[in-house]
């Protein structure tokens, strides 16, 4: 089983961020992988994800954002948001060798990296990879925090469970489709913002997880090079 390396990484105007370095021997890609707004790099969320990514041979740089290092329950500002994707994509560059780099996240931390993307393109990032992608916040149905990926220009995987109450899926189908050929939408039927799935499915949320993420590794693993 692969383990997580603890990290450090460099952060201009800010104090340094913590990240968790996860590299199988295998590994065809890296992904930089952003927390939410409720919990950290080491939320048993992240680290199923990491895990899981691990054994489709993704290597993954876990990372804080400011506020979570500092114990705060209120995220960031988009400029310092910002500001730590960039220092860990760079800190992740620094480790991929070779590998093709991704970014992306959970959440809060998807869109923060879609609009660091959007307002300056990461470098050596060939695409973006959003775990429950926030369209609108729970109860207030809206598109436009959307608006900024027509500003990228990189491919773009959405992983969404079809009950996400931050994402209605009458309205993320569209938002995705008129995205083109750039983006391309996974659907966990049934799970909620947290992918898990009601137990009168059937199904288990280990089993809901890992079909996403067999998804989302072969999605990364056949990019063009």
């Amino acid at each position: 089983m692969s383990i997580a390396e603890p990290v450090t990484i460099p952060m201009t105007g800010q104090s340094s961020l913590s990240g968790l370095w996860m590299r199988p021997a295998d590994a065809r890609a890296c992904l930089v992988l952003a927390h939410g707004a409720g919990a950290g790099m080491g939320h048993p969320a992240m680290t199923a994800l990491a895990l899981g990514l691990a054994e489709r041979r993704i290597a993954t740089l876990r990372y804080n954002f400011p506020f979570m290092e500092r114990g705060s329950k209120r995220p960031d500002a988009p400029a310092v948001a910002h500001a730590a994707v960039r220092a860990a994509v760079a800190a992740a560059a620094g480790r991929a060798d070779a590998l093709h780099l991704f970014a992306g996240g959970r959440s809060f931390g998807g869109r923060m990296t879609s609009q660091a993307q959007a307002l300056l393109p990461l470098p050596g990032v060939r695409g973006l990879v959003f775990f429950a992608f926030p369209l609108h916040l729970a109860g207030k149905p809206a598109v436009t925090r959307a608006d900024h990926l027509e500003d990228v220009q990189v491919p773009m995987l959405f992983v969404q469970g079809t009950r996400d109450a931050l994402a209605q899926r009458d309205l993320l189908e569209p938002v995705v489709g008129g995205l083109g050929s750039r983006a391309h939408l996974v659907l966990a039927q049934d799970a909620d913002h947290a992918f898990h799935v009601p137990a009168k499915t059937g199904c288990r949320d280990t089993e809901v997880l890992a079909q996403l993420l067999d998804a989302a590794a072969e999605w990364m693993q056949g990019m063009p090079a």
